[in-house]
């Protein structure tokens, strides 16, 4: 009952020689561990990533119109805790706690630090994990969120106009650099 094609060769079974002639979308969509920087949003309910996306639109429309305010607005996005801190710092602060309970309280509280070292792994690998979405829900952002708004702050500010105006291709390079430094 061979329908005399190789093993792998079968478009309905993908294998590897099917996966090169994949676009690079459906390639990535098969991938086992997401891709870092969409890693938290595809783990993140569509209504608080478009609550998030709506809020950065309200800044930028904002900031169009009081330019005045958009250096102040950069230096908030430098302060801004992304996911990944504000989990590296929970995850931290209760490992810490549970270890040190661990030792001087209760020996069961070493279950503490192991859990939440589980869960931090987790996220490295799949961008959730428990406390993802009590973060997300309280409008805690990705870098690249903050960094979407950011650039579209500096847009608005000119700081790219110098490229556009550059010419040659090292110029445009070295204003392209400045302008991402900026």
């Amino acid at each position: 009952m061979s329908s005399g094609r190789r093993p792998g060769r079968n478009p309905d079974r993908p294998g590897r020689f099917w996966d090169g002639m994949m676009p690079l979308e459906a390639r990535m969509e098969r991938r086992i561990l997401p891709a870092t920087a969409t890693r938290v949003a595809r783990h993140t309910p569509e209504a608080i990533n478009r609550r998030i996306a709506a809020e950065i639109e309200r800044s930028i429309r904002f900031h169009a119109g009081h330019p005045d305010r958009i250096d102040h607005r950069l230096r908030e996005l430098d302060a801004e805790w992304d996911i990944e801190r504000t989990l590296e710092t929970n995850a931290a602060t209760l490992a810490l706690g549970g270890t040190l309970l661990g030792i001087f309280a209760d020996r069961r509280f070493l279950a503490l630090p192991m859990a939440v070292t589980a869960f931090l792994l987790q996220h490295a690998l799949q961008g959730w994990c428990p406390p993802v979405p009590f973060f997300r829900r309280r409008g805690v952002r990705t870098a690249q969120e903050i960094n979407r708004e950011r650039t579209a702050l500096k847009a608005l500010r000119g700081d790219f106009r110098p490229v556009e105006q550059a010419a040659g291709g090292d110029l445009r390079a070295e204003a392209a650099l400045r302008a991402a430094a900026a």
